[in-house]
């Protein structure tokens, strides 16, 4: 991989890293005031990390819900994760631990990073670099939010409950450049602003992930995918540069 090419994967990475997780901030001072330890609010960060997830369980915790309904409510919403894997897993070609490790770091920006790159090699290093950006960052800020609790106010006046979802959207907006990716969100944004007031957390983020499913699945291979790189095996690991350049 060229270095303009490895530098570009690696500002927009750890960029999308520290934006994710500033966020995680208002999920430690959350936890705190639902309810939970420090170190149990910190765990989740750690074990669970899937922010959505973890919002779902201590919003449902904190307005006062049973333990089997935030369980339930939070795991619907993790069942996207599984649905990423299915795109990350042609990209990555883990085996062993790194499978391990690879189903752990696999999330809404890791996979947005990943599937946004034009070949193989750059679409793996921006996973891990993204993956393990935000790991650290979303669990520092963790522990700071749940440290400080409610000195710091309303998350939103500082803007922070909008800086995951505008990384986000900043990663998907170079995607649409095909009808059918456009026609596919205009889709997704709309189910999703029908079924917000009406269906409980995570259904209608799991409704505009299926349909999606469903639109690509009858496109007959005319949409967009992550480019492999022609010169390269599709069973070919990353190089020791490559594992050396995630690890710095």
């Amino acid at each position: 991989m060229a270095d303009d090419k490895r530098k570009a994967v690696l500002r927009q990475s750890l960029s999308v890293g520290i934006a994710t997780g500033a966020y995680g901030i208002s999920f430690g001072a959350l936890g705190v005031a639902s309810g939970l330890s420090i170190l149990q609010t910190v765990a989740l960060s750690a074990l669970l990390f899937s922010g959505g997830s973890q919002f779902a369980l201590v919003g449902i915790i904190g307005a006062g819900g049973t333990g089997s309904a935030a369980l339930a409510t939070s795991t619907l919403l993790g069942v996207r994760n599984g649905l990423y894997g299915l795109q990350t897993s042609r990209i990555l070609h883990a085996r062993g631990l790194r499978r391990w490790a690879a189903a752990q770091l696999t999330i809404d920006e890791s996979t947005a990073v990943a599937v946004g790159q034009d070949d193989r090699r750059a679409g793996s290093l921006g996973f891990w670099v993204t993956g393990a950006a935000v790991y650290v960052f979303w669990n520092l800020m963790t522990l700071v939010g749940a440290l400080v609790g409610n000195a710091l106010g309303d998350p939103q006046r500082w803007g922070l409950d909008a800086a995951a979802a505008a990384a986000f959207t900043a990663l998907l907006w170079p995607r649409l450049r095909s009808r059918d990716a456009a026609a596919t969100m205009v889709f997704a944004v709309a189910i999703a602003l029908i079924t917000s007031p009406l269906l409980p957390v995570g259904v209608p983020v799991i409704l505009t992930v299926l349909a999606a499913v469903v639109i690509g699945l009858s496109g007959g291979g005319r949409h967009e995918a992550a480019t492999e790189d022609p010169e390269l095996d599709h069973h070919e690991e990353l190089g020791p540069d490559d594992a050396g350049e995630v690890a710095r």
